[in-house]
């Protein structure tokens, strides 16, 4: 009867001091290492490594690794130093053995390149448009050019007027449009690759306002299939 009156006031009598007896244990000793590969359209396939715990119990480890996005820098992806201004964005989509498979996932510009982009006395035109490649993948792209001298030209700005800004935009999306739901997320990648569409809206927009620079500056995907 004498255990009844004291519940409450001194429980923790009987069980030694607080948080004794459990030892740290190294995080890291239950981790294991997985290879991150990139997509065919890529040279290097091996893009680095990451970390996930080991399954244990009804936690499995594939499923941590699945949806996680590694950003890696095109100059590394395709041995060509020229392209450091482009980071790509990848998402683990499969795993297998140790292997993390990826898909195109987004693409950005480094923002010291951009910076380097951006003058005075020029007219900088952005534009955006929602595409859907042909295998179901809703993707926002984003487009940046910037207008430039005419041959000869004594004039120290080059601003072009808001109707020649706003016909280059809609050359821009229907470019961009064009481009990008004819063709497969793969082969998208493979034209983000070497800016062949931003070297097109180039020429298509010469007989509106001479233009340099243009480039698509962002990719992010909406929406897999």
């Amino acid at each position: 009867s004498d255990r009844t009156m004291a519940v409450g006031q001194n429980k923790r009598l009987s069980k030694g001091k607080k948080g004794k007896g459990k030892k740290a244990v190294d995080a890291f000793s239950k981790k294991d290492w997985y290879d991150i590969k990139a997509p065919s359209a890529f040279q290097v396939r091996n893009v680095g490594k990451t970390l996930v715990t080991r399954s244990s119990g009804m936690r499995v480890a594939t499923e941590f690794l699945k949806g996680r996005v590694v950003e890696a820098n095109l100059a590394d992806l395709n041995k060509d130093e020229d392209q450091n201004y482009r980071k790509i964005k990848l998402q683990i989509m499969d795993v297998q053995g140790k292997n993390c498979l990826c898909n195109f996932y987004g693409m950005d510009m480094t923002t010291d390149k951009i910076r380097s982009l951006v003058k005075k006395w020029q007219t900088t035109i952005e534009c955006a448009v929602d595409v859907t490649t042909t295998d179901g993948y809703k993707l926002r792209m984003f487009c940046i050019a910037f207008t430039k001298k005419r041959q000869n030209q004594l004039k120290k700005t080059t601003y072009a007027q808001t109707a020649q800004i706003k016909a280059i935009r809609k050359k821009m999306t229907d470019i961009m449009t064009k481009e990008a739901t004819t063709v497969d997320l793969k082969e998208l990648v493979r034209k983000f690759i070497p800016n062949s569409i931003g070297t097109q809206i180039e020429q298509a927009c010469q007989c509106l306002y001479p233009l340099k620079d243009v480039y698509i500056r962002k990719v992010k995907t909406l929406k897999a299939p």
